[in-house]
């Protein structure tokens, strides 16, 4: 069983102390140990930092951006390896893990930019003799907190612009499934990327506690769920850190009675059991309008889900693998105890699902409810796994009203043919990202990725346009070069022309 470390300066580190288990969740067992990072260890990739910055900043952007390309290259080449990584400690089909790199990817080649999304603005004569222009600093030493789900998208929607911006960037990434985002980190070193400039630390609260803590620290990212993106917020913000922090979902389909249902069901398929609903913009509830358009999807859903295949991650043709870890099938198993306990129609029920030779596998099988109402836990909290609800309401009004009642606000999407409906939606729905016949609505890497309500906490969204001035800040500055013959008189009122 080999040890995963830390990358630290440049070089490869190891840690006496506290370990945790990395399980290959199609088996069950454990593959590897992970170090759980101290204070110290901390503080080691802090001060490495710091100490590259200033060589770092000034490094001209068009040189910064050269790094980014190699990165990318190397990034397709290592396609298939990195995609094995992922499927083996997370659980997903290894079309899912190429499909998530794929779209981490797209966020390198926005960086590859920087040239052009780091340029100030200017202007001439805003008096007599006086210019002014604002251009974008980095901050220094900045940091992100990323989830299991998407170990090598959601680090690359990350650190890839912070580090273009001219920053240097400490990754905590989830210690469930670390082996690939310490790969991709070390290809970006091979890229060409100077020590220090990024430094990968594996840990626990201890080690988010570290970062949160550390003045040299200037800001944070985060994405995970809603408890930590709160508490992270708030404990960091408190200490001047600018905080982007992304958490959790209940994201909604509605479905009109003019929507092609046949193309709404696939593509509901898909966003709701694809990567085992593992995903903060899952489709978890498809809110049908009219009981004949509940009706007819259910009818055409649930052979569907019946016939799911399932089995390792590692296999080909695939529709889903296993979920993450033992406790996270346990808890989605609760989820579905206490919705039948609630009065929701289980439909389809995914529980006690057993894949030949990997009996010992972290598996569930789809699960499907019918008449779920908005009193149920089962659609109030964020179950991450797959199980997709369905409730019964009368008008696109009483949808909008259930969605826009709800704690978070995501993702959601809607399924009709009617301009006017979709024209509706988008205006009045109070979510962050929405998609007209798009059942998983990631906004591409040159737009920026964001929810309202308590699935975002800070004023910036991640990546694209917000991630430059997340990344960055702003200076002002104005300029007079006054006429060597002219001599003015003092001013004491305020200055205007």
């Amino acid at each position: 069983m080999s040890l995963i470390q830390h990358l630290i300066d440049g070089q490869l580190v190891s840690e006496s102390g506290r370990t945790a288990d990395v399980y290959n969740p199609s088996t069950g067992q454990v593959i590897h140990q992970v170090p759980l990072a101290s204070r110290e260890t901390i503080q080691r990739a802090i001060d490495s930092a710091k100490a590259a910055f200033p060589a770092w900043r000034n490094t001209p952007a068009a040189r910064r951006a050269q790094v980014m390309y190699r990165f990318k290259q190397l990034l397709e080449q290592n396609e298939a390896r990195i995609s094995q990584l992922i499927s083996e400690e997370h659980g997903k089909t290894l079309e899912d893990a190429a499909g998530e790199l794929k779209r981490g990817i797209e966020n390198v080649e926005y960086a590859c930019s920087a040239p052009e999304i780091l340029k100030g603005e200017y202007s001439r004569n805003v008096g007599p003799n006086i210019d002014a222009w604002s251009d974008f600093q980095p901050l220094g030493v900045v940091a992100g907190i990323t989830p299991f789900n998407f170990p090598a998208m959601v680090p690359l929607w990350m650190y890839p612009l912070a580090i273009v911006c001219g920053n240097c960037f400490i990754l905590k990434p989830s210690e469930r499934d670390p082996s690939s985002t310490l790969l991709i980190a070390q290809l970006l070193q091979e890229a060409g990327l100077p020590k220090g400039v990024l430094s990968v630390v594996h840990g626990d609260k201890g080690a988010v506690d570290a970062l949160i803590e550390a003045p040299e620290v200037k800001a944070l990212s985060f994405v995970g769920s809603t408890p930590i993106a709160e508490y992270i917020y708030a404990e960091a913000t408190k200490r001047g850190k600018r905080v982007q922090a992304l958490g959790g979902a209940k994201n909604h389909a509605v479905l009109m009675p003019d929507a092609d249902l046949d193309n709404a069901v696939s593509a509901l398929m898909g966003a709701a059991y694809g990567s085992c609903g593992e995903r903060c913009m899952a489709i978890s509830v498809a809110v049908c309008v009219g009981d004949q358009v509940a009706d007819a999807l259910i009818a055409k859903l649930v052979p569907q889900v019946k016939a799911l295949k399932i089995g390792a991650g590692t296999s080909c043709g695939l529709d889903m693998g296993p979920l993450v870890t033992g406790q996270a099938r346990d808890k989605v198993s609760g989820y579905i105890e206490d919705g039948v306990a609630a009065g929701a129609e289980l439909v389809v029920d995914g529980r006690g699902l057993s894949v030949a030779g990997h009996e010992q596998g972290f598996f569930l099988g789809g699960s499907l409810f019918d008449r779920v109402t908005p009193q149920m836990r089962i659609y109030k909290e964020e179950i991450f796994g797959p199980v997709l609800c369905v409730v019964r309401v009368n008008s696109l009004e009483a949808a909008m009203q259930l969605i826009n009642d709800h704690e978070y606000g995501n993702g959601t999407c809607i399924f009709t043919r009617d301009g006017e409906a979709a024209r509706l939606f988008c205006d009045e729905i109070e979510v962050g990202m929405v998609g007209v016949n798009v059942p998983l609505p990631v906004p591409v890497a040159y737009h920026s990725f964001g929810g309202w309500k308590r699935s975002l906490f800070g004023d910036l969204h991640a990546y694209g346009p917000d991630g430059v001035r997340f990344y960055t800040r702003r200076k002002a500055i104005t300029q007079r070069w006054p006429q060597r013959a002219s001599h003015e008189a003092s001013q004491f009122a305020f200055p205007s022309l």
